[in-house]
């Protein structure tokens, strides 16, 4: 029987046969290289960039992933002497704890109306302000106008909000100095609970509008400038390449800012809720995490369970949006996260 040779041209292990007087060395297969040893060949290779994410690996891993570990306590009578294990199992008996509170339907009611408000508010204004910075001609202006907007984002809150009150007082704040120069009587704004939702957005929408509108502007650059040019051929105005040539071109990162955003609907930020509210506004500002710090940890018997539980009930419900959002984005055909 001749001898064989593997024939690896297209890229197969066939055999092929060699003649009675032929004196060719039979050739090996070629070893298979499988995803470990093609792994540890790129971390040798290119061991840098392995190096440069380690440490977001490494953050993600212990801030993220090992405190998880924690929320097993929701779903035990937490006792710290005893540990995460030794605790006794009480399965959901805080969450329906929470859902029968007399609270529930007042939190949850604040916190969606404040989120849902912020998200429709604000998530406008960066795209409008990027649609409009990107045809101003001079450059010195369109710098400015950045820096003034995106400044007030590296104010702390503490400080923002000092300003806000400062800037509200009914005896001395400019703005009811100025309601009282045309004739009209002072208002207790951070004192009236109706006033907090809007104080809250909009303080926000001018802290953050110029730094959010710097992804759009990016967005707004990598846009083919033949269209425009194509656009202004056809006597397009300003108008209308905003809306037939910019916005089609911005919209998958719009849609992937809004499903992120999305995701984040009942975490509004407990810093600054928790530093706005007062006894007189408590009916409005009340919401799922100054409960949590109020009830769970703040009162005199701490109760880890309750406020892990609450906690455990919101990332849940933020998981759940998140989902519903990203596959409405794509059965519209839009872009999504995965």
């Amino acid at each position: 029987m001749p001898p064989f040779l593997y024939n690896t041209e297209k890229g197969g292990a066939c055999p092929l046969e060699i003649s009675a007087g032929q004196s060719k060395p039979i050739a090996a297969a070629p070893p298979k290289s499988g995803i470990w040893a093609r792994f540890g060949k790129n971390i040798v290779e290119r061991w840098q960039l392995y190096l440069l994410i380690l440490l977001p690996i490494i953050y993600l891993a212990v801030f993220k992933y090992v405190p998880m570990y924690g929320a097993l306590i929701a779903f035990k009578n937490y006792v710290p002497t005893k540990g995460v294990w030794g605790s006794d199992w009480v399965g959901f008996k805080y969450f329906i704890r929470f859902f029968n509170s007399y609270e529930f339907v007042r939190i949850m009611k604040n916190t969606l109306v404040v989120s849902f408000y912020s998200l429709l508010a604000g998530f406008p204004f960066p795209i409008v302000l990027a649609l409009c910075l990107n045809y101003v001609k001079s450059k010195f202006f369109q710098k400015s106008v950045q820096m003034i907007t995106y400044a007030p984002h590296f104010i702390s809150v503490v400080v923002m909000i000092g300003i806000v009150v400062q800037f509200l007082d009914p005896r001395i704040g400019l703005v009811n100095l100025i309601l009282k120069a045309f004739g009209f009587s002072p208002v207790n704004f951070m004192g009236e609970p109706g006033w907090f939702s809007h104080i809250f957005v909009w303080s926000g929408i001018w802290q953050n509008v110029g730094f959010s509108c710097i992804i759009y502007l990016a967005a707004l650059a990598a846009i083919d400038p033949s269209l425009h040019e194509a656009a202004v051929m056809d006597g397009a105005s300003k108008v209308r390449r905003m809306w037939h040539v910019d916005l089609p071109g911005i919209m998958p990162v719009a849609v992937i800012m809004l499903i992120m955003n999305t995701g984040h609907v009942l975490d509004i930020g407990f810093e600054k809720i928790l530093l706005m509210q007062n006894p007189l506004n408590t009916s409005a500002s009340e919401v799922i995490d100054t409960y949590v710090y109020k009830v769970g940890l703040a009162s005199t018997a701490i109760n880890y369970s309750y406020s892990t539980a609450i906690g455990l009930f919101k990332s849940v419900i933020n998981l759940i949006l998140l989902i519903v959002v990203n596959r409405a984005a794509k059965k519209l055909g839009q872009t999504s996260l995965w």
